[in-house]
């Protein structure tokens, strides 16, 4: 049996610091914002970062697979597959919002084990092993108890992010819940893992999106899937539900499918 742990975490923290150190040497900097075919901004600290960390993953693990955001896919069907996000809130981090963050992620076989959100300007890093534990710069953390979705704090990304077809159902779960925000990027996983909210819905996503933010959610006792049902994997759909409870990801869902 693999002790992930032992393997993995010291490489993790010292890919999150080399990731920060570049995020920092950019942020609230003028710098050029250049347009993606499908309009996502991208910066020089993106590509950068994930070059920086596509070779440490080389030089440390030469048999491991990376995939990335921005430069692709490669050797994707190894044992041992890394999923980078260099920096996962773009439009946060050329506005000047500390609410981005590198999401790093490792797949075992397709799913994914371990993962780190770190936000290099506040100082925050959210660590996860796959059911097995969470920590808050290196604290361990837990979910909030379960609550009904009348009762929930809910996360989600901008309105912009639903297409018509599902924009009524989504607006219909953002008045039941308790407490609605909007456009959190991956701080919003970090906050669920902590016990701050409840529930995160969004679509139009891609794995690197939710590679590394899946341990830390289970690790911390919470539920992740898309809205289907089905946990995160190396074929992962694009949606993406987040809670404290199976029971709340599908009050949600019932919403989202009009059933």
């Amino acid at each position: 049996m693999i002790d992930f742990e032992k393997e993995f975490k010291a490489f993790f923290n010292h890919a999150a610091d080399a990731a920060g150190a570049i995020a920092l040497n950019y942020f609230r900097k003028i710098i050029p914002v250049d347009d993606k075919q499908d309009k996502s901004p991208v910066t020089q600290a993106d590509r950068e970062i994930e070059q920086t960390l596509r070779d440490m993953i080389r030089k440390q693990f030469p048999t491991h697979g990376i995939i990335g955001e921005e430069f692709g896919r490669e050797n994707e069907e190894a044992e041992f597959v890394w999923v980078i996000d260099p920096i996962d809130g773009t439009k946060s981090f050329v506005t000047g919002r500390p609410l981005f963050g590198t999401i790093i992620g490792l797949l075992h076989n397709g799913k994914p084990v371990m993962g780190v959100i770190d936000q290099a300007f506040t100082r925050e890093r959210w660590f996860g092993i796959d059911r097995q534990g969470a920590w808050y710069n290196s604290q361990p953390i837990k979910v909030a108890p379960p609550r009904p979705l009348h009762a929930a704090r809910l996360y989600t990304g901008s309105i912009s992010m639903f297409d018509d077809a599902n924009l009524d159902k989504f607006l219909t779960l953002c008045r039941t819940a308790k407490l609605t925000q909007y456009s959190c990027d991956c701080y919003a996983y970090g906050l669920l893992a902590m016990g701050w909210c409840d529930l995160i819905v969004e679509q139009c996503l891609a794995l690197y999106d939710v590679a590394g933010a899946a341990p830390i959610i289970t690790g911390a006792g919470g539920y992740i899937a898309d809205w289907q049902g089905r946990p995160v994997s190396r074929e992962y759909s694009g949606t993406i539900v987040i809670a404290t409870s199976q029971d709340l990801a599908l009050e949600a869902i019932k919403i989202l499918k009009n059933t």
